[in-house]
């Protein structure tokens, strides 16, 4: 089976992101709430920082706010075999 590497996480892609973007993180909750995703700057921090899963909704918010592919939210995550054969 595979899965996520432990210390690669979604969180950092937001951050880099929201910085290429010249966004502050409240502005964007801001801009957020426009595409009808409700949220904080406090909970959206937990978003960045990998304590929080990240929110399909949240994703295609950002997707559009950013113009962004898809791709870039998991750009550098990797998946490790963990078979046992």
């Amino acid at each position: 089976m595979d899965r996520l590497t432990a210390d690669m996480n979604m969180g950092s892609n937001l951050r880099l992101l929201r910085k290429k973007h010249k966004y502050t993180q409240d502005r964007l909750v801001a801009r957020l709430g426009i595409f009808g995703v409700s949220t904080t700057r406090s909970l959206y921090s937990r978003y960045e920082t990998g304590e929080l899963n990240i929110p399909v909704r949240l994703l295609v918010a950002l997707h559009m706010i950013y113009g962004c592919s898809y791709d870039a939210f998991f750009e550098g995550l990797e998946l490790e075999n963990t078979d046992t054969l």
